[in-house]
C-alpha cells in the first residue's frame, strides 16, 4: 500500500481564519456557524442509510472557542495555539493547520503545501 495524495479542488477554496488573541470577532462568529456535525447533515455514518431529507445543522455555537479549543464533531477536542488557521470546508469539516505548517517551518530552505489570503 502506497501513501495517497490529498488537496484541495481549488487555491485556496476553504473559509479560514489565523487564529490569535484578539481576532474579529464577526469573522470567528462566521467560522464557527460553518462548521456542521457530519452525523446530522444528511450522510449516514458508515455502514448505514442516509436519512431521506438532509438535516445539516451547525455542531453548536462553541465548534471553536477563544480560549483555544476546537471540537470536531464526533472525534473529539484539538488545541489551538496563536498563529494555526482554522479552515471549513464545504462540507462543514473542520482543518487545524499548524502556524509552522502553513509558514513552512523554521529551516532556511523549507516550504510549504498551504497558501492563505
Amino acid at each position: 500500500m502506497a501513501l495517497l495524495t490529498l488537496g484541495t479542488v481549488a487555491t485556496t477554496s476553504l473559509s479560514a481564519i489565523k487564529y490569535f488573541h484578539g481576532m474579529n470577532v464577526a469573522d470567528f462568529a462566521a467560522l464557527v456557524a460553518k462548521v456542521l456535525n457530519e452525523e446530522s447533515s444528511g450522510r449516514a455514518p458508515l455502514g448505514q442509510n442516509a436519512p431521506t431529507a438532509p438535516s445539516a445543522k451547525p455542531l453548536m455555537p462553541g465548534a471553536i472557542t477563544t480560549d483555544g479549543r476546537l471540537f470536531v464533531p464526533n472525534r473529539g477536542v484539538l488545541q489551538i495555539k496563536p498563529g494555526d488557521y482554522i479552515a471549513v470546508d464545504a462540507n462543514g469539516w473542520p482543518i487545524l493547520l499548524s502556524a509552522n505548517a502553513i509558514s513552512g517551518g523554521t529551516a532556511p530552505s523549507a516550504t510549504t503545501s498551504w497558501a492563505h489570503s
